[in-house]
């Protein structure tokens, strides 16, 4: 089955729907889920004179990290809504923002970024009160439906079970290019929002870490058996979970109890926010005959 990413309508949209005049929106989640394709496509039906600039531009970090007012209010100068791609690139960001929509008068901010947003904390005080969050994830079957029927995508159970559903992942036609692009996504930006703010000094124990629940999907997980495993101490794996939940890479689920002082120190479950990047960390590509962790994927599957 072919799939055009462009025409798959993303349940987020219209994005209208979100925008408030002198409140910025926040589109983030993990890389290479879809955001700048949804921005670019939201930017080119507006009828709002807009700006559209983007983190990696030396220019515009420049400008907007100084926190000049007259250099920033000058920059949006007669536009109704600025748009900027990938603005985690840029540090100050949150305060930049803040000027912006507290000194233009009904301007709409829109900003897409990955993880590195929660991470690094650059939007969380400076915007308080002042920002809508959207999360935005891979696509989901119900996404599908604007191309496919119920009897179609169950065919490509298979598929969605072994690759995910990556945006990429989903348009390959190959086998081969979705192994290809699915590897690709796990070992250049799974955990590169964690590494690049320097959270965790080195990358291999978080990739055991991910390994090890990678084979422990719908089990509960005790977080001292993962500590002697990988040769960490506790504190370590408790900080290396919670910052892969913000990254997007995992899902908690805690235990339930009666007694809610209990329910928060039980044992959890972690699922993958993706089923293709976790077969990718334990290199598992197998066709589902013959795979004996069918149970796992589909769990898992069910739960994203």
């Amino acid at each position: 089955m072919d799939y055009a990413f462009d025409m798959i309508r993303r349940a987020y949209e219209p994005l209208e729907q979100y925008l408030q005049p002198n409140k910025v929106l926040v589109i983030f989640g993990p890389r290479r889920v879809g955001k700048t394709t949804m921005l670019q496509s939201f930017l080119a039906g507006t009828s709002q004179r807009y700006k559209l600039d983007y983190g990696n531009n030396i220019r515009v970090h420049h400008l907007l990290s100084s926190l000049d007012f007259g250099e920033i209010l000058s920059y949006v100068e007669c536009y109704e809504m600025l748009a900027i791609d990938e603005a985690q690139e840029i540090q100050n960001i949150g305060k930049a923002l803040k000027i912006i929509v507290d000194q233009v008068p009904g301007i709409q901010v829109i900003v897409t970024g990955s993880s590195s947003f929660e991470l690094s904390g650059q939007v969380g005080e400076p915007l308080t009160g002042r920002k809508h969050t959207l999360p935005f994830y891979p696509i989901a079957q119900s996404e599908l439906f604007s191309l496919h029927n119920r009897r179609e995508l169950r065919d490509n159970l298979a598929a969605f079970l072994i690759f995910g559903t990556y945006p990429e992942v989903v348009e390959a036609r190959t086998q081969r290019d979705k192994i290809a692009v699915v590897s690709e996504i796990t070992d250049s930006y799974l955990l590169k929002d964690i590494l690049v703010f320097d959270l965790v000094r080195q990358s291999r124990p978080l990739v055991d870490l991910l390994r090890l629940l990678a084979f422990q999907v719908g089990n509960e997980v005790s977080l001292n058996d993962l500590a002697t495993q990988i040769g960490i101490d506790v504190k370590t794996v408790q900080r290396y979970l919670d910052l892969l939940e913000k990254a997007f890479v995992l899902i908690r689920v805690g235990g339930y109890s009666r007694n809610l002082r209990k329910e928060v120190t039980s044992k959890a479950r972690y699922y993958f926010f993706d089923n293709g990047t976790r077969n990718a960390l334990i290199a598992q590509f197998n066709r589902l005959d013959q795979r004996n962790d069918i149970g796992q994927l589909w769990e898992n599957f069910v739960f994203v």
